[in-house]
């Protein structure tokens, strides 16, 4: 399977240039390109977090792999994965609340902290330590997610006073830069890990630096900044209840990304022990998923310009329906006794691919049936379901047999028909609402989690 990752990847790696290209050519030239001023700013933000993202991606391709390494079960390894995910959900829910009180700056400053502890763990073979390591980076994930983008709102809003617009401008560029800084962080990752030889723990200890010089970046160059203390974290999530409950739009956008993303989470934990025994290189493996996933991006604004005018609703739809597809087919190349890893690859791929779909669609209606106020606490309550139904699949597996991966991705596939049943509902609620249609050529972001590691 060597020989097939590595023609995959740089397939996939010549599509999305090609692509690329092809998606610069729809986009509009903002006037804000060539105000001096901002690009001053923006390249300021952009140099602490994209080594913020590195050190992030860095970690994603071995952590089965170096779980697996120190000889714990998959049994035990679902488990370390279950007291991340209850983290994420834990610290998700307050990590906006807790850069607001204590101060963005503080707060980006504690996640470079946080997550070089949470790296200095993985040298440790006590299962204990590698718990507590992953709640550490459930903390950190969760402020990487939300400091850093409201310490950017705000400075750009309120200190410089720029455009809200240059706002879009400033995520397109981030998601952009995103994809490929995962792709690359996949690849240096392999590198130090297979090429050096020195083994899963080495990205972990290669992210240290990045997250140390992010801390010292962020010390040097970044003002502090708080949010509005008045904004109670209990009536945050009250005013994101009532939206939910009120608004039947929002209720099954909920809904779909419960089920999408977890499927995805649970995807994440289960590629490794899929591909791994076939001996492929995982960091060229997983810098293959996020070029995929890059490419799913560029159809997406492709699909959207002038020249096509698909709509997100109809995108939503086709990337649930591969993701479906792709789940099928994992339930019979995991069949014990009958695996074909290439096909398991192939799904993957799929699978990676309708993610880079996925997230702008979602994105662009959340911002559309989403009033700007509750979004916050809407969100809170969007991520406990999906990170609790990740955590009972992976609980289940832990339970399960020799046929519990195949089963597993079984149960995938059923959720995804549930998931698939909320977009037909979802669609026929607002078939005729012309605010959820793109007119016009925009900039699409991506939600930050995607963080398919």
């Amino acid at each position: 399977m060597l020989i097939t990752t590595y023609i995959a990847f740089f397939g996939l790696l010549a599509l999305c240039l090609g692509l690329e290209f092809s998606a610069c050519r729809t986009k509009t030239k903002s006037s804000s390109c060539s105000n001096s001023v901002f690009l001053s700013f923006q390249l300021e933000y952009y140099q602490v977090y994209f080594l913020a993202l590195t050190a992030d991606w860095l970690q994603g391709p071995y952590l089965y792999k170096l779980y697996q390494h120190y000889q714990f079960l998959e049994s035990q390894i679902a488990i370390i994965f279950v007291c991340g995910f209850a983290s994420s959900v834990f610290f998700g829910l307050i990590s906006t609340s807790l850069a607001d009180w204590v101060g963005r700056k503080k707060s980006c400053i504690l996640f470079s902290l946080t997550y070089s502890i949470c790296c200095l763990t993985k040298l440790s073979q006590d299962y204990f330590v590698l718990i507590v390591g992953r709640i550490l980076g459930g903390l950190s994930t969760s402020l990487l997610f939300t400091a850093f983008e409201a310490w950017y709102i705000h400075e750009h809003t309120q200190r410089h006073d720029f455009p809200t617009e240059w706002i879009t401008l400033t995520a397109s560029q981030a998601s952009f830069w995103n994809h490929i800084i995962a792709i690359g962080a996949g690849v240096i990752a392999n590198i130090f890990a297979e090429w050096f030889g020195l083994g899963p723990v080495a990205p972990f200890m290669v992210s240290i630096p990045f997250l140390m010089l992010t801390g010292v970046f962020i010390m040097r160059s970044w003002n502090e900044n708080y949010g509005n203390p008045r904004i109670r974290f209990a009536k945050m999530c009250t005013d994101g209840l009532k939206c939910l409950i009120s608004d039947r739009r929002v209720l099954l956008l909920g809904t779909i990304q419960a089920l999408f993303e977890s499927v995805v989470y649970i995807f994440i934990f289960l590629w490794t022990p899929v591909l791994d025994p076939y001996g492929p290189p995982l960091g060229i493996v997983f810098s293959s998923f996020m070029a995929a996933s890059m490419i799913g991006s560029s159809l997406y604004r492709i699909a959207t310009s002038k020249k096509y005018h698909l709509q997100p609703m109809h995108i939503l739809s086709l990337s649930v329906l591969m993701v479906f597809f792709s789940l099928f087919m994992l339930t019979f190349s995991t069949n014990p006794g009958q695996e074909n890893p290439s096909e398991s690859f192939l799904a993957f791929l799929l699978i990676e691919l309708a993610c880079g779909l996925y997230f702008p669609a979602m994105g662009f209606l959340r911002r559309k049936v989403i009033p700007e106020t509750s979004q916050v606490g809407v969100m809170n309550w969007f991520r406990v379901p999906l990170n609790l139904l990740a955590c009972l699949g992976l609980l289940i597996l832990h339970d399960s047999d020799k046929t519990g991966t195949r089963n597993m991705f079984a149960i995938c596939a059923a959720l995804m028909v549930m998931a698939l049943l909320a977009v037909v509902s979802l669609f026929t609620v607002v078939r005729n609402n012309t605010e959820l249609k793109v007119t016009v050529p925009e900039e699409q972001t991506e939600a930050s989690d995607v963080d398919s590691h």
